[in-house]
């Protein structure tokens, strides 16, 4: 069951995986302590360090390195430098997030109840309890809104010319 749980976690069925075999961290680990480079270990040299250390590596073995020295680089176990992974240095000062720090919160002496943060938006205005209620609403005697559009009761346009006559190209002279 675990080892399924661990072959899940570096992408190969547990028919695939050999026995023989370590966790791909765990290969990384030992191949950097291995080279112990001042500046670091490339992913190359990683490769081909583990490369030499074992020889039944899977087909797929440059994309399961890629990943798991990402994997490891996102959780903090090494660190990245100018293209070489190295071990974090245990005296160095936790990795700060993005963005300004948030300011520390001073602790409340005991006793003091904190109100709870104010509601977002404008505040609704005071009503006035002695004010008498208002109308629901004063009818005018018209409907709201647009009148809609009396329908025309005569033609103001010419009447069409007679059927015989032709008309002659473009726009008609004044009269």
């Amino acid at each position: 069951m675990a080892t399924e749980e661990i072959s899940r976690t570096q992408g190969l069925n547990p028919s695939q995986q050999s026995s023989s075999l370590p966790d791909y961290p765990q290969m990384i680990l030992e191949a950097i302590e291995a080279l112990n480079e001042k500046e670091g270990s490339s992913m190359s040299s990683i490769a081909k360090h583990i490369d030499s250390t074992h020889s039944d590596l899977p087909a797929s073995h440059s994309t399961l390195l890629s990943h798991h020295l990402n994997q490891m680089k996102q959780m903090g176990q090494i660190v990245m430098l100018n293209n070489n992974y190295t071990k974090p240095d245990p005296n160095a000062p936790p990795k700060r997030g993005r963005g300004r720090p948030p300011k520390p919160k001073v602790p409340l002496p005991p006793g003091v109840v904190v109100s709870p943060p104010r509601p977002r938006g404008r505040p609704p205005k005071p009503k006035d309890l002695l004010a008498p209620p208002k109308p629901k609403s004063v009818s005018t005697g018209r409907p709201r809104g647009r009148p809609p559009k009396k329908a025309k009761t005569g033609t103001a346009t010419a009447p069409p010319p007679p059927p015989g006559v032709k008309r002659g190209r473009g726009r008609p002279p004044k009269v």
